[in-house]
């Protein structure tokens, strides 16, 4: 039972974001600030990406006695599409009017996709 929440928990992550990258990616092709969906990048982020980043850490804790090579590579899916993300923002300058330091906000994303690589290997390994 554990195990399938887990699994459910890491799935919403992954869907998660791959919606907030598509999101992005339209509001890019556009010069917009709103993709598809009606939300501005700071909506987006505490939307779509709070609970992408904190749904894998959690599936994993609930299902520490488990073994499960899946939840473990869908952890690490996770954080390689949070990885793959920051990257894109860093290469992408940020507009002129935009006064956010770009590498402070990647590093609160990093250290939570470092976790989740980290999470899914011992998960992983455990199996």
């Amino acid at each position: 039972m554990a195990l399938t929440a887990s699994l459910i928990l890491a799935g919403i992550a992954i869907g998660l974001l791959v919606l907030y990258a598509a999101d992005v990616a339209v509001a890019m092709s556009l010069d917009s600030d709103h993709g598809f969906l009606p939300l501005d990048h700071m909506q987006r982020g505490m939307g779509l990406g709070g609970p992408a980043l904190i749904l894998p850490i959690i599936a994993f804790f609930i299902s520490i006695k488990e073994s499960s090579k899946g939840l473990g590579i869908m952890i690490i899916i996770s954080g390689i599409l949070i990885i793959i993300g920051g990257i894109v923002v860093l290469v992408n300058p940020a507009p002129e009017s935009s006064d956010k330091d770009p590498i402070a906000s990647m590093a609160m994303m990093f250290v939570p996709a470092a976790i989740q690589l980290a999470l899914g290997g011992i998960k992983i390994s455990k199996s």
